[in-house]
């Protein structure tokens, strides 16, 4: 792959990482807790989650990392370009730990390390 392409496909995988954060964010946020936690009716919650900005923020990451994606697939194969959306998987649980305070289980990071493997020879593969 091209640097060009390269920059492309990681910088959609980072927006889609970034909007699993913020969205997660939002929905954890007081106000979205508590009106899920009242069972409010479907047009409060939309209201609740409508309002948040992270929310808000966290959708127009998923869409600039569509109109990105698009760019990457009008370039490549989406058969090399897919495996890299992999990445995402990582970069997400990382920023869980470092963002969010999550936790991580010793197997669950064997298990990013076998996607960071699987990636690098998809990505390497002619």
């Amino acid at each position: 792959m091209k640097f060009g392409t390269v920059s492309l496909v990681l910088f959609s995988v980072l927006l889609s990482s970034s909007a699993q954060i913020l969205l997660k964010m939002g929905m954890s946020a007081p106000s979205v807790q508590a009106v899920i936690a009242t069972r409010s009716d479907l047009r409060q919650v939309f209201a609740a989650v409508a309002l948040n900005p992270s929310i808000v923020l966290g959708l127009l990451a998923f869409g600039s990392s569509a109109v990105v994606w698009l760019l990457v697939l009008a370039r490549i194969d989406v058969s090399q370009a897919y495996p890299c959306v992999a990445l995402g998987i990582v970069m997400t649980v990382g920023a869980g730990i470092v963002l969010l305070g999550e936790q991580i289980h010793p197997t669950r990071i064997i298990g990013l390390l076998v996607i960071l493997s699987g990636v690098v020879i998809m990505a390497r593969a002619q």
